[in-house]
């Protein structure tokens, strides 16, 4: 099996295993194999390169690597191409499937030298197992103990060099001597729709959909800074384009199947909007408790905290305060509401008795 084929086989085993074959292929396929393929953050692209080209000169393996940032912004991507680069082999596994020591010890003693070990939401690994780790990335070692009570013996084993690419949506919940222990810390930000569009382009050409420009930049625009959802709602779109037009991805029918899709023109879904209306129209704006807040939208307190919040706040439609959540000026017009003058209106107060003006069980941060 050629090397290629390998690398093929990797990718689709990163693809969601509830994709169709179509789409497990296309999501496969549009992910790039080369730094110089890799579109936007141009920082971390530019660190990378350095690391990777001077470990190459000096024929050792680079530093271990942490890769931080929102859910979709490329972190496994970029870890595939660090294996790539460095002509190595990818081995990949994620935190909550790592939950005895033992587990991990049997990949570390397994990796060739010089292979690329990813774990994916490394934070949420088993404390045991990271402690294991410790010795792994900076001794090349694991002690692997026999025996219970005072019987028991450790073993140190051998670890071929390799190179921990980490991964986390949520860098903070890192204890110290783990993230310590990283030669390379990268955050990856969101992306600009410039950069999304020109990523697009990239992906209608593998996909072969026919798209116009103005179609590909109304897609980036509504795509929330995140590739994942990009690539996504460019097939949502040429599925409306090829069975209700002409096949062709244009802003007309961008915007037509968006509507159908409920994806709207600030790129908020069905769940983002459903948060907002409850602020406004059920709480007068806020501010209201998370727990409050997911019970009058049907859905984990998680979801609500994990998913809408942070593109919401990011867009300026939701505050985080000390008493809880609340609708800025920009959510209540998007949702096609005037402000209630005594909170936004002239001469409505300060910040602070907004904050503060709404007390009970909604006014709370649960």
């Amino acid at each position: 099996m050629s090397g290629e084929e390998v690398q093929d086989r990797r990718d689709l085993a990163l693809v969601s295993p509830y994709a169709v074959p179509e789409e497990r292929d296309a999501e496969a396929s549009v992910r790039p194999k080369r730094l110089a393929e890799f579109v936007a953050q141009h920082r971390v692209r530019e660190q990378l390169e350095l690391l990777l080209t001077s470990a190459q000169q000096r024929g050792v393996p680079p530093d271990h690597i942490l890769l931080s940032g929102a859910p979709g912004l490329g972190k496994t991507t970029l870890a595939m191409i660090v294996a790539s680069e460095l002509g190595a082999g990818l081995r990949v596994t994620s935190g909550p499937a790592i939950e005895r020591a033992g587990d991990l010890a049997a990949i570390l003693t397994s990796l060739a030298a010089g292979d690329v070990l990813f774990i994916d939401e490394i934070h949420r690994i088993a404390r045991p197992a990271e402690e294991l780790l410790y010795s792994a990335m900076e001794d090349f070692r694991v002690d692997v103990v026999v025996g219970k009570g005072p019987g028991a013996t450790a073993i140190p084993l051998a670890v071929e060099p390799f190179t921990l690419v980490g991964a986390t949506t949520r860098a903070g919940l890192l204890t110290g001597p783990m993230r310590d222990r990283f030669g390379f810390v990268g955050h990856l930000d969101f992306y600009q729709p410039d950069e999304l569009a020109q990523l697009l382009v990239r992906s209608a050409s593998i996909m072969r959909v026919s798209a116009t420009d103005d179609g590909l930049a109304e897609i980036a625009g509504r795509s929330r800074g995140t590739p994942r959802v990009a690539n996504r709602l460019l097939r949502r779109v040429r599925d409306y384009a090829q069975v209700r037009a002409d096949g062709v991805v244009t802003r007309q029918h961008a915007r037509e199947a968006l509507r159908v899709y409920d994806v709207d023109e600030r790129g908020l879904d069905r769940l983002d909007r459903a948060v907002l209306s409850a602020l406004v129209g059920s709480f007068g704006g806020g501010p209201v408790g998370l727990s409050t807040l997911a019970v009058a939208v049907g859905e984990q307190p998680d979801t609500v905290e994990e998913v809408c919040e942070p593109y919401l706040v990011r867009a300026g439609l939701l505050a985080r305060t000390p008493r809880g959540r609340v609708a800025t000026e920009a959510a209540w017009r998007h949702l096609g509401q005037t402000p209630p003058s005594a909170i936004f209106g002239a001469g409505a107060g300060t910040a602070p008795d907004l904050f503060g003006s709404q007390l009970g069980e909604a006014g709370h941060t649960d």
